[in-house]
């Protein structure tokens, strides 16, 4: 306990995050929270104004005795509960866990169950509570085929129906994803309560975990993780796909000009219409953590600045905006141990325009 407890303190002090008045970051997990490992996590504001962060548990990555948990800042409040289990199968991999609440009120739960010895095995599944997540229904299988993972968070689209990002992971081999890994989506109509699945996004070396946002009502952007492995490269960029009829139709992922190690990012839309996209400026590495603001529907993004910096992992992040129109970013650190939450107004990005 004492060596871990120095080796997460070196590896603290061996970053730099932007805290200040503009940034503020703090740790949610605390040493007792389940798991050793605590990778990755999600987060939504509830109706309550409460804050939700769901995160899967356990002795590792592929351990079978992992489980999503959930943890609940109410509002007005500065603790974070402990955490609960939300969803435990026997002797099998929990991961990806993504929590939701959707205009009607309800609070969905996606996660993944693994039945190999890879990702490649996992098929989606889903709760969903009708009381701010303090009970769960019965989960319920949500995509039977083999590979069908979940990590993104849904959008609301302007004709009211819900798009969920998702992705299909091959290659059974946990260092890289085979070339025909890719990204597609589910689409919920409210009123018929029916899911129907898009085409498939497809690029030369794979790609997997597509974040949306819809600029007009038939255009929408995705930008996703590259695949691959994690062998050192020059040429890992963050990979981007468009929709022009509604998000129904989805051309090939091409290259942009944002580095990426193989990580996933987030990228969402804010309540004025500037996109905000947080990922890792780097192709081999996950740090620095930064955050980028785009004004003209992601066609430049001249504002940019690096929240997290240094020696250390800063992965998968995951951002809101919530209603007081803070901005909200959560990430895991400290070799999958500590989940952080990063929370800044917009400003504290567009006074660092690029040079």
């Amino acid at each position: 306990m004492r060596r871990s407890a120095l080796l997460v303190a070196f590896l603290l002090l061996s970053s730099l995050c932007a805290m200040g008045e503009d940034v503020m970051i703090e740790q949610i997990t605390r040493p007792d929270f389940p798991g050793t490992y605590r990778h990755p996590a999600s987060i939504t504001q509830l109706d309550s104004g409460d804050l939700l962060v769901a995160y899967y548990g356990g002795s590792g990555e592929y351990g079978t005795d992992t489980a999503v948990y959930g943890t609940r800042l109410k509002a007005g409040q500065k603790k974070w509960s402990d955490p609960v289990a939300w969803a435990d199968t026997p002797d099998r991999s929990e991961g990806n866990p993504v929590v939701w609440q959707a205009p009607d009120g309800l609070v969905w739960l996606f996660y993944v169950n693994r039945y190999g010895d890879t990702w490649s095995t996992a098929r989606i599944k889903a709760k969903i509570s009708r009381d701010g997540a303090k009970t769960w229904s019965d989960s319920f299988m949500f995509a039977f085929e083999l590979g069908s993972m979940a990590r993104s968070q849904p959008i609301v689209l302007n004709n009211g129906d819900y798009l969920l990002p998702v992705y299909y992971e091959t290659g059974h081999d946990p260092e890289m994803t085979a070339p025909d890994s890719c990204s597609y989506f589910f689409r919920y109509n409210p009123k018929e309560k029916t899911w129907r699945e898009t085409n498939r996004i497809h690029s030369p070396t794979g790609n997997i975990q597509a974040q949306v946002v819809q600029i007009t009502d038939k255009h929408l952007i995705c930008y996703l993780r590259r695949g691959g492995n994690f062998l050192p490269t020059t040429t890992g960029y963050l990979l981007r796909a468009e929709s022009f009829d509604g998000g129904w139709t989805w051309t090939d992922a091409k290259d942009t000009e944002f580095r990426n190690p193989n990580s996933a990012v987030d990228f969402i839309k804010l309540k004025n219409g500037h996109l905000l996209l947080v990922y890792n400026d780097n192709m081999n590495d996950r740090t620095p953590l930064t955050v980028a603001i785009s004004t003209d529907n992601a066609d430049t993004f001249p504002y940019r600045r690096n929240i997290c910096t240094g020696n250390n992992s800063f992965a998968y992040p995951y951002a809101i905006q919530a209603k007081d129109g803070k901005i909200h970013i959560i990430y895991t650190t400290n070799e999958r141990v500590d989940i952080m939450h990063a929370v800044f107004d917009e400003e504290a990005i567009l006074k660092y325009p690029v040079k």
